[in-house]
């Protein structure tokens, strides 16, 4: 299996808005669910330090994570949405997609990575303890987790 991790370009956008609707789907276990709103992607295709980064199987995108960088008083790394293709989880897709934003956030001087997860979706938050987060608090239906990275 040649997957091919890169950066998405506007040509990945509507296979990017089926994962996610299938990442809904999954977590919320409804087969009616809201997506993205038409132009939120596009501010990750212009001259922009947030990055979506998908995994690519003979050219169908397979799975994506997207990386938005924060500027603030303690910079630090959003990872918002993410979802690998369920055919396809449980092979190491998940976590190259996880140390690749990791990476990009530490090219760019940040240290500190945040992300929410689902209290429901246990198969995540598994993969991201498997992966040093570690759970800062939770929020009603939601589980905020950091990671720290070294320079």
């Amino acid at each position: 299996m040649d997957i091919v991790f890169r950066t998405a370009t506007l040509r990945d956008k509507t296979a990017i808005e089926n994962l996610f609707i299938e990442m809904l789907r999954s977590i919320y276990q409804k087969e009616i669910v809201v997506g993205y709103e038409s132009d939120y992607l596009n501010r990750f295709f212009i001259d922009s330090e947030d990055r979506v980064i998908i995994a690519e199987l003979n050219n169908t995108v397979i799975g994506y994570i997207s990386v938005e960088l924060k500027r603030e008083n303690v910079p630090f790394a959003y990872l918002d949405d993410f979802c690998v293709q369920k055919e396809y989880r449980s092979r190491g897709i998940g976590t190259k997609l996880l140390q690749l934003s990791e990476i990009y956030a530490n090219e760019n001087g940040i240290t500190d990575i945040l992300l929410h997860v689902e209290t429901a979706n246990l198969s995540a938050q598994k993969l991201y303890k498997k992966n040093g987060y570690e759970i800062l608090k939770t929020d009603g239906s939601r589980i905020l987790m950091k990671k720290h990275l070294c320079l």
